[in-house]
């Protein structure tokens, strides 16, 4: 599991190694033209029902550190997708817990994460 240190909070946001590395190409990509969008997610199970949201734009620190020290090997289309719900007006939308394969799907949906990230958890 990688965690997102978002801003100056001691506290990470827990998320897959393999939805992470996507999140980063995203993010680093979006943040690098000056695009600001939303990242929400669903709590996990054992942590207070509800989801959060936070709002990802240059000047906020963000870290990224992951589990596994090799890279993870990211799919395009999810990519793809995750671009298209992060610059529509709901931002982009994750399932943390989801462990269907990746699927292009609409873009109010959540994107899912890949079925290799229950294995890698």
């Amino acid at each position: 599991m990688g965690q997102l240190f978002y801003g100056n909070a001691s506290e990470s946001i827990e998320i897959p190694d393999r939805l992470l590395a996507h999140i980063k190409v995203l993010a680093a990509t979006k943040l690098r033209r000056s695009e600001s969008f939303t990242l929400t997610w669903k709590h996990p199970a054992g942590e207070a029902s509800g989801r959060s949201t936070i709002w990802l734009q240059p000047s906020i620190p963000l870290r990224f550190v992951f589990d596994s020290a090799e890279s993870e090997k990211l799919d395009s289309a999810l990519l793809t997708e995750m671009a298209k719900s992060a610059s529509s007006s709901a931002g982009l939308v994750v399932d943390l817990e989801h462990t269907a394969p990746a699927a292009v799907t609409p873009v109010a949906a959540p994107v899912r994460a890949p079925r290799t990230l229950a294995a890698a958890a």
